[in-house]
């Protein structure tokens, strides 16, 4: 009886052993994860860059071909070139950061009807509605300053990417499964080694 309670105590010994080593690789693993999301959201960035600067090249060959005023109206039939437009618009004058920019001002902003824009999303893009676009450059400035500014109060940076705190904090747990301070301190730790 003696032996069973030994080997039963060794057993837990040896489970609870186990069990703290598989912690520490499904943290190690998240870890991994969440690198990896922010590598991908990156990427994402880059090629979404990418296919920005192809869009730019396009419209301003049409701008020097003298199709200014086509370009302007609000009626453009080329749904590429009128969201080449808006994405110049919005990153050049960096107004996605002004949290009370949303689509009735984008509308205006490109001189097209709501309805027009909202069409024109579903269409062109993945965020599917203006809001998306403006709240995922949001959300990559948020990232972006997490990384470049750790001295930054979390507060400051919400404010700087145009979002609330609390909508920034809830943004990045639905995109990347972490807090904006875990991002930060997981960022900060790779930064380290």
């Amino acid at each position: 009886m003696a032996d069973d309670v030994k080997q039963l105590k060794a057993e837990i010994e040896r489970l609870k052993a186990e069990n703290q080593e598989l912690k520490q690789q499904l943290d190690y693993t998240h870890g991994q994860f969440v690198r990896l999301m922010s590598h991908n959201l990156d990427l994402a960035e880059r090629l979404e860059d990418d296919m920005e600067m192809r869009r730019r090249v396009d419209v301003a060959i049409e701008m020097m071909n003298g199709n200014v005023e086509r370009m302007q109206n609000a009626d453009l039939r080329d749904d590429a070139q009128l969201m080449a437009i808006i994405e110049l618009k919005v990153e050049k004058e960096e107004l996605h950061l002004d949290p009370d920019f949303d689509a009735e001002a984008l509308a205006k902003l490109v001189g097209v009807s709501v309805s027009r824009l909202n069409t024109l999303f579903r269409h062109q893009t993945l965020h599917r509605t203006p809001e998306a676009f403006l709240d995922n450059l949001r959300l990559l400035t948020a990232m972006r300053l997490l990384r470049d500014k750790p001295n930054y109060n979390i507060a400051s940076i919400a404010e700087d990417a145009g979002f609330s705190i609390r909508t920034m904090q809830r943004r990045m747990v639905e995109v990347i499964g972490m807090s904006p301070a875990e991002y930060r301190a997981l960022y900060t730790r790779d930064q380290r080694k």
